[in-house]
């Protein structure tokens, strides 16, 4: 199979798009790519939310609808099936954040059952997702992670956080839904590093159904996956983990020079995609004990993976391996992969639009500092409105 430029098929990477939407992602990748806009924008979204003025309907119909699935699961139901006749998948992430009370950890423990518990009879609904630190105190992963003795309070709200993970993944392995959860900051990832290894020890007895997450741009990770490695083949487990580039790097570095210590960032974009290359290699060359799921809008390391699938003589969609970027984003690589039979999931963010906007303005800020991203979704629809046009 000849792998060469597949990304650059418009035709399969936007045929969902009718004409309006096409024209509605190129304004808004646009107005993206102007970084002192993205700031005056953000700064008065803020401010209108803040003062409760009327502009929800505004960011509905226009980032809110490109960048997210709708304000609940329901509500998502047609962009899901819409994106699996073109053989894309969905995990669907609720994408609330800075909730920090046990009232609302418990409630986003019982969303995200419900989300598998909805996806349990849905093929196009096979992952579930969500964060650490949905489900417990920044604080006390924190405190965790640097070999801190908890208070006998603190003890007693940390098993609550362990039992809402327990929880989550009990009904993934019920339902056979597999659940991803994310990593965050480095400084809190250690107590949740070990808390997921826990639940892979506990329900990745037969196969993975939870996978954790791995930063490559953390220059340890690559050391970390192989001591995991070697734990789950003396305990006799499977391994999941979604590789991603990583999504704090201003913050770690920032706070790495206000503290005084080495950051644990990789020192160059190069010295990052050789690492998460190198964590690619790693996971196929293990694949009887680890599965993978790569989250990358990157198109050197798609390619280097299908490569890989192919030296290793597996089946395009072999059930070990799979894809996944953003919804509304680097729908070239999703939908081109998709019509090549591989695994492909998009992750599609859900929630009121008041409590997404930290999530949306997350997104936007990440297209504007991450060199080429938006000038190569802007050449894509560009070429795409042209050939429609001709």
């Amino acid at each position: 199979m000849n792998t060469d430029l597949i990304f650059n098929n418009t035709e399969i990477a936007f045929a969902l798009k009718n004409d309006s939407e096409l024209e509605r992602a190129y304004f808004l990748f646009k107005m993206i790519s102007i970084e002192p806009l993205v700031k005056i924008g953000t700064a008065a979204t803020n401010f209108a939310l803040k003062a409760h003025l009327p502009i929800e309907g505004l960011i509905r119909s226009t980032v809110f609808d490109h960048f997210c699935g709708g304000v609940n699961e329901e509500d998502c139901l047609p962009v899901i099936e819409k994106m699996y006749t073109k053989g894309v998948s969905s995990v669907l992430d609720y994408s609330v954040e800075g909730k920090a009370n046990e009232k609302e950890f418990d409630a986003a423990r019982d969303k995200i059952i419900k989300i598998i518990e909805f996806g349990k009879d849905n093929k196009a609904m096979p992952i579930a997702v969500f964060k650490p630190t949905g489900f417990g105190r920044f604080y006390l992963y924190e405190k965790l992670g640097e070999g801190k003795t908890l208070t006998v309070e603190e003890q007693v709200e940390w098993q609550r956080v362990v039992q809402r993970f327990d929880a989550v993944c009990k009904v993934a392995k019920a339902c056979d839904v597999t659940v991803l959860i994310d990593a965050e900051e480095s400084w809190m990832q250690t107590a949740a590093d070990d808390l997921v290894t826990q639940m892979m020890q506990k329900y990745n007895t037969d196969k993975p159904i939870v996978f954790n997450t791995v930063q490559m741009y953390r220059h340890d990770r690559l050391d970390f996956l192989e001591e995991e490695f070697k734990k789950a083949k003396s305990g006799n487990y499977f391994l999941g983990y979604k590789l991603v580039r990583g999504a704090y790097m201003e913050k770690e570095n920032d706070r790495a020079e206000a503290r005084g210590y080495n950051t644990p960032i990789c020192e160059s974009k190069f010295a990052t995609d050789q690492n998460f290359n190198a964590g690619l290699h790693f996971i196929m060359n293990n694949l009887e004990t680890i599965h993978l799921f790569a989250g990358t809008h990157n198109e050197d390391s798609s390619y280097l993976l299908m490569r890989l699938m192919q030296e290793k003589g597996l089946d395009n969609n072999d059930y070990r391996v799979w894809f996944g970027q953003l919804y509304g984003m680097s729908d070239h690589i999703s939908f081109n992969l998709a019509a090549q039979g591989y695994n492909v999931a998009k992750y599609v963010p859900f929630g009121p639009v008041k409590d997404v906007m930290p999530y949306l303005i997350r997104r936007a800020e990440e297209n504007t500092s991450v060199a080429g991203q938006t000038g190569r979704e802007l050449a894509l629809l560009g070429r795409e409105k042209r050939r429609r046009k001709v």
